[in-house]
């Protein structure tokens, strides 16, 4: 049955290897299941409901992927676009998260056209690689400052507007140690760096006396309380245009970029070749919404999944693997809610510096191209909005390119996008 639905022996590979890519693929992604609960109920969501709401959506995601698309590829709900949804959406602008989720739901439905019609590609095809990299830098600073305050390394100030935290307080303290544990982990590939590095801190924590310990294993918690909660009406208000602008162009370069990356290193994108990325889009495409009705941010592909395809997976039965321990992980609510905030800041932290990697594809040496990149990098956690950073990286790039007489270098997708945001500053608060 297998081999009918996956095409095992086509693709090269066999039942034990694709068990082994899906389980090496899980641990290296698994760390979601503790950060997005934390990250998603600082807007008021019920921890338990987000950490069901996020194996549920990882879950039904990598099937999707699995049956429609047969690609070795694991999906969960997003770094970066969960802190968009928590502190911009709902902490900047306003909206309640139930009209986020309302908002997540839409850009899903918008995702999908794109991507049946082809617009995401034309839109993908229009947008400059340095803003691209700079969206995924950006993104990286976003989460640091995010992970840094969550450790209390980094803590406000009236005068200097952030400054150091007390580094003998114990929150810092085992946020360092949990960052370097990562770090030096995943230097030395080991499998599931990430989630071991959470799971020591969290240890810690509790045999030190600051934080509780919960359990391990029980039923899994309600998901009530996020489920089909979206509020879809509310969501139409003056933000909504900024919100879906930012939501699917995140998306679209994000999820887009991985898939094709970890789909070469699979060796499913060979010329010549039915290689079902257009399945694999609209797969991607179907999750984000699946995800909003669950009650979590928008679901994407992970690049995680490069360590499924280095174990060997090449087909969908990996993602379905992927699925299964997802499902699984629902009875481990406990655990997850033992978790202390600093004890998933190292995995966000050391995460944001794997996206800063991305600063090495911009062309530093061509001010048209690299002041617009700086601008969406550094605006990006200086303004405490993604959003900011795209309108700042785009309208830029074409105000620079147009005075320097090379406007025929900005695609019409670019000129867009850039209106769309100007757009909105000047006619809405």
């Amino acid at each position: 049955m297998l081999e009918k639905l996956f095409g095992l022996r086509d693709h090269g590979t066999n039942f034990r290897t694709e068990v082994t890519a899906g389980i090496t693929t899980f641990l290296t992604m698994s760390y979601i299941i503790f950060v997005n609960p934390d990250i998603l109920s600082s807007t008021g969501m019920d921890k338990d409901a987000v950490f069901v709401a996020t194996c549920l959506a990882a879950a039904l995601g990598s099937i999707i992927m699995a049956l429609v698309a047969n690609w070795p590829i694991g999906m969960a709900p997003g770094m970066g676009l969960n802190a968009f949804f928590a502190f911009t959406v709902v902490g900047v602008l306003g909206f309640t998260w139930q009209q986020a989720l309302g908002a997540v739901f839409i850009s899903g439905l918008i995702f999908i056209v794109l991507t049946v019609t082809g617009v995401r590609a034309w839109l993908l095809a229009g947008i400059p690689t340095s803003l691209r990299s700079a969206i995924a830098a950006g993104i990286g600073l976003f989460l640091g400052i995010i992970a840094l305050s969550s450790a209390q390394i980094v803590v406000d100030h009236p005068v200097t507007k952030v400054t150091l935290g007390n580094l003998r307080h114990h929150e810092p303290l085992l946020a360092i140690l949990g960052f370097f544990l990562i770090a030096a982990l995943d230097a030395l590939r080991v499998r599931g760096a990430i989630l071991i590095g959470i799971l020591v801190v969290t240890v810690l924590s509790i045999l030190l006396g600051y934080n509780s310990f919960q359990g391990i294993v029980a039923a899994p918690p309600s998901i009530a309380p996020t489920f089909m909660q979206l509020d879809i009406v509310g969501a139409f208000n003056a933000g909504i245009v900024q919100v879906l602008l930012v939501l699917v162009l995140v998306e679209v370069f994000d999820a887009t970029g991985t898939l094709t990356g970890v789909a070469k290193r699979a060796g499913l994108l060979e010329p010549g070749r039915s290689n079902r990325l257009g399945r694999a889009l609209f797969a991607d495409s179907t999750a984000i919404t699946v995800g909003s009705l669950m009650g979590t941010s928008s679901t994407t592909a992970y690049v995680e999944s490069a360590s499924g395809v280095q174990a060997g997976g090449r087909t969908g039965l990996t993602a379905l693997v992927v699925a299964l321990l997802f499902l699984a992980a629902l009875f481990f609510a406990p655990l997850a809610s033992s978790v202390p905030a600093y004890a998933t800041a190292p995995a966000l932290l050391y995460v944001a510096g794997l996206m800063m990697r991305e600063l090495i594809e911009i062309d530093w040496n061509d001010v048209t191209e690299a002041t617009p990149a700086a601008l969406t990098a550094l605006a990006m956690p200086f303004t405490y909005s993604i959003a900011t950073g795209l309108a700042f990286g785009f309208v830029s790039y074409v105000v620079l390119k147009t005075a320097t007489g090379r406007f025929r270098e900005v695609h019409a997708a670019a000129w867009l996008v850039a209106l769309l945001f100007v757009a909105r500053y000047a006619f809405f608060d």
